[in-house]
């Protein structure tokens, strides 16, 4: 039984339907998750499960067409662009699989860019978070000067910059090989530890797994299991 208390997000019979030439498509069709404070779950799931939209519907990138989605106690905004843009920037932080760092600027610049448009620059925070990622002696570098799996890690101490409530990923080891995927990995989950950050991931890489507290798996809009690791 989950603790009310601690409990972070709670969805209730989340349906996401789109009508097409051919007929609807049923991309969620009722999909019920609780999650709780500092828990790390990834979705895992084949192409066309409904893992990327739920984690969409979840940060208010998309709205659902049924069901309930509450954060935090309160009802999630949906079909407002703009109460959907301030629930994100007020609690959601999102690492994309492409990194979208700003090629004109430098590593730390990237940072203190997000920080500003969340309203408090804070260059000492900045840094630290570099630090937390292992990239404090590259702060001055421009992207296109350092590894694919570099690039990523400042894009997770990017997202950490505003201290989200809680952090979504979408396949963000996807362009990276095995080795680096660990790196980034490793350094994802020592981060969010130290910020006492909840996650949620999408992947189809079984491999990733053991970063996990939660295994949920979807299949055509479903959830067909959910694992306590």
């Amino acid at each position: 039984m989950i603790d009310l208390a601690n409990k972070l997000v709670e969805i209730e019979g989340m349906k996401r339907y789109y009508e097409m030439v051919s007929g609807t498509v049923k991309a969620l069709d009722g999909v019920d998750i609780e999650v709780e404070e500092g828990e790390r779950i990834i979705l895992l799931g084949p192409s066309g499960s409904g893992k990327t939209t739920l984690l969409n519907c979840i940060a208010a990138l998309d709205s659902p067409t049924g069901g309930n989605y509450s954060f935090e106690g309160k009802e999630v905004p949906r079909n407002s662009s703009e109460e959907m843009t301030t629930f994100r920037r007020e609690n959601i932080g999102y690492v994309f699989q492409f990194f979208n760092l700003l090629q004109d600027l430098t590593v730390l610049e990237n940072i203190l860019l997000i920080q500003e448009l969340a309203g408090g620059r804070d260059e000492k925070r900045a840094r630290e978070l570099l630090a937390l990622v292992g990239l404090e002696d590259e702060v001055d570098r421009f992207p296109t000067e350092i590894s694919g799996g570099q690039q990523q890690r400042v894009a997770i101490a990017r997202s950490l910059a505003k201290r989200p409530k809680l952090l979504l990923g979408d396949e963000l080891t996807g362009n990276l090989d095995t080795k680096t995927s660990s790196m980034v990995m490793e350094v994802l989950v020592k981060s969010c530890e130290a910020e006492n950050i909840t996650t949620v991931f999408v992947t189809h890489d079984e491999s990733l797994t053991r970063y996990a507290t939660r295994i949920i798996r979807l299949d055509s809009g479903v959830i067909i299991s959910d694992e306590i690791v």
